[in-house]
C-alpha cells in the first residue's frame, strides 16, 4: 500500500479507534511510518465485545506509549442509532480535539465506505460536490479530518492484518441490514468492488480531478472569528455548495428543502444557531447574535450593505470589514 502521510508528519494527531479491521490496519500503518499519534474510542456498550474492543485498545496504547481518551455511551433509545451514535462520537471527539490541541483526526475510512457514501448519496438524487463529500483531507472549524484508505479496499486490509498477524474484531452489528449502509454493503457495493475495485479507485481520481477543474470558489473572500464572507457567485447550484461545505464544516447538515429554503429566502437562520445572507455580491455566514445595536454602526452597516441578521455577529466581535468597498 502506498499511503502518503507526509502531511501529518509534524502535527499533533489522534486517530479515531474502533479495534475493527480498518482501524487496527491504519494503527499500525501509522506505526510503521513512525507518524506521531494518539488514539480515541467511544464504547456505546450494545455488544458484549465492545468491552473487549477497549481493553485491546488499552494495550495497544500501553504498548506502544500512546495516549488513549475513551467514552462509554449507554443510549436510551434505538431509534436512528446510526446518527446518534456519530453525533456522540463526533462531539466526544471535538472536545478532546479542543482540550489537548489535536491539529488533525484521522479515521479509517476506506474505499468500500468512500463507495458506499457514493451509493447512498446516488439513491438521494444528489449533486456531484455531495457524492463527493469524502475527501481525503476536510477542514473543519478547528481541526482537520484525514482519511488516508480512500483509495484502499477493505480486502486489501484485511490482508495486510492477515499478513503480520495483527489481531482485529469483527463487528456483528455490521451485517445488520437495519442499518441503511450496511444495506448498500451487502446489496451493491461489496461485489461491486471484489470484481471493478480497480476502476472505482481510478474513477474517483479522475472524478476529483474534474472537480477540481471547475474552480468553485469555495474559500471565503473574508473570515474572522467565526465569520465567512463568500462572494455570490450568480448561480444558485454553486451558491448552495459554497453554504454547504460551510455549514458541514460547522457540523451541520442541510436537507434537500432547506437548501431550496436558503435560495428562497435568502436571509435565514438555520439549526437556530447560524445565520446565512445572500446579497447582491456576497454570502455572509455567522453564528446567531442578539445584540442591542449602536446607532453609529448601524449606519455604517446600512451605508456597507451588510445583511441585517449578520450585524450582530460583527458588532459583538468587533470585527472591521475594510475590503467591502
Amino acid at each position: 500500500m502506498n499511503l502518503d502521510f507526509s502531511k501529518i508528519t509534524n502535527t499533533k494527531n489522534i486517530l479515531a479507534f474502533s479495534a475493527g479491521v480498518d482501524s487496527s490496519a491504519l494503527f499500525f500503518l501509522l506505526l510503521n511510518a513512525k507518524i506521531p499519534f494518539d488514539i480515541v474510542i467511544v464504547n456505546y456498550n450494545v455488544r458484549d465485545q465492545s468491552k473487549d474492543e477497549v481493553q485491546y485498545a488499552k494495550d495497544l496504547a500501553k504498548k506502544y506509549n500512546k495516549r488513549i481518551f475513551i467514552k462509554n455511551v449507554v443510549l436510551q433509545s434505538s431509534s436512528n442509532f446510526e446518527k446518534t451514535a456519530r453525533d456522540i462520537r463526533y462531539s466526544f471527539f471535538e472536545d478532546i480535539i479542543e482540550k489537548e490541541s489535536y491539529d488533525i483526526l484521522i479515521t479509517a475510512h476506506q474505499l468500500n465506505d468512500l463507495f458506499e457514501w457514493f451509493l447512498m448519496q446516488l439513491s438521494k438524487g444528489s449533486g456531484l460536490v455531495e457524492l463527493l463529500g469524502m475527501q481525503a483531507f476536510e477542514k473543519k472549524e478547528k481541526y482537520t479530518i484525514f482519511r488516508p484508505l480512500l483509495s484502499v479496499t477493505k480486502e486489501e486490509l484485511e490482508d495486510f492484518l492477515k499478513q503480520n498477524s495483527i489481531k482485529y474484531f469483527i463487528d456483528s452489528s455490521n451485517t445488520d441490514e437495519k442499518y441503511k449502509r450496511n444495506y448498500f454493503r451487502k446489496k451493491f457495493s461489496n461485489q461491486f468492488l471484489s470484481e471493478f475495485a480497480n476502476g472505482v479507485k481510478n474513477s474517483f481520481a479522475y472524478l476529483n480531478n474534474d472537480l477540481k477543474s471547475l474552480n468553485i470558489k469555495f474559500e471565503p473572500l473574508f473570515e474572522k472569528f467565526e465569520l465567512e464572507v463568500f462572494e455570490n457567485l450568480n448561480d444558485d447550484n454553486l451558491n448552495i455548495r459554497i453554504i454547504d461545505k460551510s455549514l458541514k464544516k460547522r457540523g451541520i447538515l442541510l436537507s434537500q428543502k432547506e437548501r431550496t429554503e436558503i435560495l428562497f429566502q435568502k436571509h435565514i437562520t438555520v439549526s437556530h444557531k447560524v445565520n446565512i445572507s445572500i446579497s447582491e455580491n456576497f454570502i455572509y455566514i455567522a453564528p446567531k447574535t442578539d445584540v442591542v445595536l449602536e446607532k453609529d454602526f448601524k449606519e455604517f452597516c446600512r451605508i456597507k450593505k451588510i445583511p441585517q441578521n449578520i450585524r450582530g455577529y460583527i458588532f459583538s466581535k468587533n470585527i472591521s470589514l475594510d475590503f467591502i468597498k
